[in-house]
């Protein structure tokens, strides 16, 4: 017998998540989702998000209140009867009369290995702080940030050359049929829960724009984790002086290279490479503000003048 649920989510990575229960066949009562957004390049044209896209081609009702904290709102949510919510990357916290709101409680699919990265940039900082793995939890949540006991979890290695994107994309793929397995032991009465343990708390900060600059005076091993973990956005950067004048230029993929230099300076050898604190990084995708990316050699090749450093 398939559970009545409410999904809550906002982005892509949490469309996948909702057709995914739906294929499954659970009765979805209502999906949340934010409100439709401001997009275009005036800022003029309001869009829904992926979550709402995905609800409405499925034919599900969708509400998009701007916050739950008022009783109207949890009265309307209570009122849907449903055995459990399922909260994918919503943006909304949610008040204890929403975690209590279902029969079941709410069950949260987070991108990371609990209780490393509880918060809200977990993919970008898992990238960035070095990890060699992370991965999708389902845990049943709390009134704390991301505290609640885990389900189910599955890990994910960090390659060498994966950005946030690619890995935003695997554990997409990951966390869809893993919610759907937690919502199959839940019906089931056989879902495993167990507390989250009390040492090894990092907390995954949102990305500040001061963090987005590159300073070439780091080492590299540094500067290509940042790199990769700020990935397809908002994007690393640095300036370059062309023609007299200095730009911004966007860094999207990069790969530790043999060779050294001054930092910030262009090593000689093969592609776009540039010297840091103790090593050397080569750019593998880059690209100019209004332009679109293009690889270390094809923005060498594309200048009227040698580039001796990046700022």
């Amino acid at each position: 017998m398939a559970l009545r649920l409410i999904f809550m989510g906002t982005p892509v990575f949490s469309a996948a998540t909702l057709e995914a229960i739906a294929a499954a066949g659970h009765e979805i009562a209502a999906v949340y989702t934010q409100p439709p957004r401001p997009a275009g390049r005036r800022g003029l044209e309001l869009v829904a998000s992926p979550v709402q896209a995905a609800a409405e081609r499925l034919g599900l009702e969708v509400r998009s209140p701007v916050s739950l904290k008022k009783p109207e709102e949890q009265a309307a949510f209570a009122a849907l009867k449903a055995d459990v919510a399922v909260v994918v990357a919503y943006g909304l916290l949610l008040p204890k009369a929403i975690l209590e709101g279902t029969r079941l409680g709410c069950f949260n699919g987070h991108a990371s290995l609990l209780p490393r990265w509880r918060g809200a940039a977990p993919i970008q900082r898992a990238i960035m702080a070095g990890d060699a793995q992370t991965g999708m939890m389902i845990m049943k949540m709390d009134e704390g940030l991301d505290t609640g006991p885990i389900c189910l979890e599955e890990r994910v290695p960090i390659t060498p050359e994966m950005t946030a994107g690619d890995l935003h994309d695997r554990l997409m793929q990951v966390g869809a049929p893993l919610m759907v397995e937690a919502l199959k032991q839940l019906e089931a009465g056989t879902l495993p829960m167990r507390a989250q343990p009390d040492d090894g708390t990092t907390y995954a900060a949102k990305i500040s724009k001061a963090e987005t600059r590159i300073d070439w005076t780091r080492p590299a091993t540094e500067i290509d984790a940042t790199i990769r973990g700020l990935a397809p956005s908002p994007g690393a950067w640095c300036e370059v002086e062309l023609g007299g004048k200095v730009e911004r230029l966007k860094l999207l993929r990069s790969r530790l290279a043999e060779g050294a230099g001054a930092p910030g300076s262009v090593v000689p050898g093969d592609g776009l490479c540039i010297g840091c604190a103790d090593g050397c990084l080569r750019l593998i995708e880059v690209q100019r503000a209004g332009s679109r990316a293009v690889s270390g050699e094809a923005f060498l090749a594309g200048l009227h003048q040698p580039l001796e450093r990046l700022i």
